[in-house]
């Protein structure tokens, strides 16, 4: 899903960077703001930590395009359960896309990032 998402985001004319494997690397990441920076959306792609999306979300003024995955754990009804997490964050700025829609999520972060680039 995250390579779909900087694909279709890449496709539609905006600069992708991609983190890959954060789960465990969080902290690092948001102390070292040099990725941040000049951010415009970010898109989390998580399933089994379905709660890594509230917790940038937290962490950071940055939209975020939360992505939910059918991977990840077992027993999570086909990602059913990273959906519900995701839908009741706390975080503000946060969006959720469907189950495995890593296109609709690319292509909304490039949407913000057009727009933020006026």
């Amino acid at each position: 899903m995250a390579a779909e998402a900087a694909f279709v985001a890449r496709v539609t004319g905006t600069e992708v960077v991609r983190v890959d494997d954060v789960g465990g690397r969080l902290r690092p990441l948001l102390t070292d703001r040099t990725l941040l920076d000049d951010v415009d959306c970010l898109v989390v792609v998580a399933g089994l930590d379905a709660t890594l999306a509230a917790t940038v979300g937290a962490m950071t003024d940055v939209p975020i395009v939360a992505v939910p995955t059918s991977t990840g754990q077992p027993g999570s009804f086909g990602g059913f359960g990273a959906l519900l997490t995701m839908l009741n964050s706390a975080s503000p700025g946060v969006v959720v896309s469907n189950i495995d829609n890593g296109h609709a999520a690319g292509l909304f972060a490039a949407r913000i990032a057009r727009r933020t680039a006026r």
